[in-house]
């Protein structure tokens, strides 16, 4: 099989993927549904103040719709291209730093 019809059949099917998690259907984008551990608080604590009422906003009408059984209309479903890693360069850094600060207290 050739890389370009590879590639297409990967594209193809992670957007098969994409779309049956299911999380773009509520208007989520996929840092929205990272599990909070330390390093994520962290990461979320660092966001500029907009992209955090972004996000509550996304989270908040996304349990509402969750508790009403229903899903935003399909031209407001998040697309695989919007949906940006918006927190993955903070819990980069925050993992970066403690890894730092262990290695600095361990020796």
């Amino acid at each position: 099989m050739s890389r370009k019809m590879n590639q297409l059949i990967t594209s193809g099917f992670r957007k098969w993927c994409y779309d049956l998690s299911g999380y773009n259907k509520l208007g989520l984008w996929h840092d929205d549904l990272l599990h909070e551990n330390d390093d994520v608080v962290e990461a979320l604590r660092r966001l500029p103040q907009e992209i955090k009422d972004q996000r509550a906003f996304r989270i908040i009408r996304a349990m509402q719709l969750d508790a009403c059984k229903r899903i935003l209309p399909q031209e407001q479903w998040t697309k695989m291209e919007e949906d940006i890693r918006y927190l993955r360069p903070y819990v980069d850094e925050v993992i970066k730093e403690r890894k730092e600060r262990e290695n600095w207290e361990a020796s």
